[in-house]
């Protein structure tokens, strides 16, 4: 089935299916693409050479001050503004119960004057108890990684380059801790970048601000070790520029978006997968053979330095690594055939796990941008589910049986299908995961279990039915008004091939991770980190273009970055 938003009559190539690729297994094994929002942002910035600019540094020897950052497009101009502030150690947390922080941050539209700049100095560093307006786009704060901080500092300020395996390990200067868009705390709402030439994509106006971030760790890092040392002191490597990205830490209150947008979900799903599907169809040829291989290659090595202390994510990923091996040695042996994408795929499904096929997914999609990136455009959808009270109760009835027959398949009668239940915390009002037999709350349990909720309305639905055969869906809703959402959702996500988590979310088996990291790797995440089954550490945009780099020729070949050699010798980049 396509996607909502497809109304062309082009013939459509085969999608794999709605019960392979929306398993939340596979779903929490996802890699970064070239549909990911970073590379699809990144394509934007160089492919139409925005001009950033330094306005402003005000920044002291530890770092500490203002720096702002002039954005110029083709059809508009931001602001970036910086507070870098001294963070009291015992005041240094990732947890959204945090107040104080080593730098917060905004994106804004247009100009910026003192009297607002004053505003925002005030404010920004306060975050979630601050007050902002609609000229705020993107508001977030971010904290030092303590351990390649200082080692970084200190080895540029003595004239030494930083040891690219520090990189490998911690693959960041500094870490988001929330990234806040779309309406929150006053700052501009999703409709206000309704047009936005600039941030059409989803989350690419966040996406942009935290490669700022990481522009600003460079430029903040190398004024510190000058500062220390002016005789001695070099700037970072430019490879090692490259190969630094940006942190972030990420737990539960990002898992229920995808339960609460799953027409959104199943855009980005079904453009995956139609990109897939294109690629699959595409004869090979040698050179494209060859790309293969490095890109393989490439990405084996990415994951062998990727690390983790996450006994379960080492071992996927030891498992993935081997299984990739296994793949690049049959690869090599295939003679170039029309058919050769579709034998690689049949290949990683019959002998590889999730971690394997996903990331083959990724590789396929590199090598016919002309296929693939044009449906980057195409991830954004208008959400909305409308009531259709007219429809009669047998269609109502076919439409649960049918396409939601996954959802009915459960026994959720034992205590085990019931273990956890998802709730709003009153103090941060973020979501959070309770077990029922253990904590209290659950009569405020938020509306997560898909899978329960079709089981309910189905029983209530075959009961009415009995006694009204003849009557519409608006008859039962009258009569079961509590069934109003489930019975919209089911409607609207009728013309929708993806979008539904084929899981109970309530299960003792479930791992909120799968989630964190199916909507992470969409945002372009990698160097996944699990610290449990509830928060994630990640890195993004390593191996990104420099803000240097714009306005050089660009190609659009920076996935799975790898490690630059040893440097073996100090100098100016």
């Amino acid at each position: 089935m396509m996607s909502p938003s497809r109304t062309d009559a082009e013939p459509q190539p085969t999608l794999r299916p709605a019960a392979q690729v929306m398993d939340l297994d596979r779903l929490g094994s996802h890699f970064q693409s070239r549909l990911s929002f970073v590379r699809s942002s990144m394509r934007r910035m160089m492919n139409e050479q925005w001009r950033i600019q330094r306005t402003c540094f005000d920044l002291d020897a530890e770092g500490f001050g203002t720096a702002i950052y002039r954005i110029d497009t083709a059809s508009a101009h931001y602001h970036c503004v910086i507070f870098s502030n001294d963070l009291p150690p015992e005041k240094r947390s990732d947890r959204v119960i945090a107040d104080q922080w080593d730098v917060s941050f905004v994106l804004l539209a247009g100009d910026v004057d003192e009297q607002q700049l004053a505003d925002l100095r005030r404010n920004v560093p306060l975050q979630e108890a601050g007050r902002f307006d609609a000229r705020v786009l993107v508001l977030s704060r971010a904290n030092r990684s303590l351990r390649n901080f200082e080692r970084f500092l200190g080895a540029l300020a003595e004239g030494c380059q930083p040891d690219p395996r520090q990189l490998a390990e911690v693959g960041y200067l500094y870490r988001t801790t929330a990234v806040y868009g779309n309406g929150k705390f006053g700052i501009a709402d999703f409709s206000c970048l309704q047009g936005n030439a600039d941030f059409t994509q989803p989350f690419s106006a966040q996406m942009f601000t935290v490669y700022l971030l990481r522009h600003f760790s460079i430029e903040q890092i190398e004024h510190m070790a000058r500062v220390r040392n002016p005789q001695r002191a070099v700037g970072l490597d430019i490879a090692l520029q490259r190969y630094l990205g940006v942190g972030n830490s990420t737990g539960l209150g990002m898992a229920p978006f995808l339960i609460n947008h799953p027409q959104l979900v199943n855009q980005w799903l079904w453009a995956r997968e139609t990109a897939l599907a294109r690629v699959l169809a595409q004869p090979a040829d040698l050179p494209r053979v060859q790309r293969f291989q490095a890109l393989l290659q490439r990405a084996c090595q990415h994951l062998a330095q990727t690390r983790t202390d996450d006994p379960r994510q080492s071992a996927i990923d030891r498992q993935t690594l081997a299984e990739l091996g296994q793949l690049a040695e049959w690869f090599d042996g295939q003679p170039v055939s029309t058919d050769l994408w579709p034998r690689v795929q049949g290949w990683a499904e019959s002998h590889g796990g999730n971690g394997c096929q996903e990331l083959l997914v990724s590789l396929l999609l590199e090598l016919y941008p002309e296929q693939v990136d044009p449906l980057a455009e195409q991830m954004s959808f208008k959400e909305g589910f409308r009531l259709n009270a007219e429809m009669p109760l047998d269609e109502l009835c076919e439409l649960i049986q049918s396409r939601y027959r996954w959802a009915l398949d459960y026994d959720l009668s034992a205590a085990e299908a019931n273990h956890f239940f998802w709730y709003r915390s009153a103090e941060k009002e973020e979501p959070r995961l309770g077990e029922r037999a253990m904590e209290p709350g659950a009569e405020k349990e938020m509306q997560l279990g898909i899978a329960h909720n079709i089981q309910r309305c189905h029983r209530a639905l075959l009961v009415y039915r009995e006694q009204h055969p003849q009557q519409l869906t608006a008859h039962f809703l009258l009569a079961q008004p509590q069934f109003k959402g489930t019975v919209c959702r089911l409607q609207g996500m009728d013309r929708c091939a993806y979008g539904e988590i084929r899981a109970n979310l309530m299960d003792r088996g479930m791992l909120p991770i799968h989630l964190l990291r199916c909507k992470l790797a969409f945002f372009g995440a990698g160097k996944f980190d699990p610290k449990s089954s509830r928060w994630v550490r990640i890195t993004l945009f390593q191996g990104a273009p420099l803000v240097s780099e714009i306005g050089q020729p660009f190609d659009d070949d920076w996935n799975f970055a790898v490690m630059p050699p040893l440097a073996t010798a100090a100098g100016e980049h």
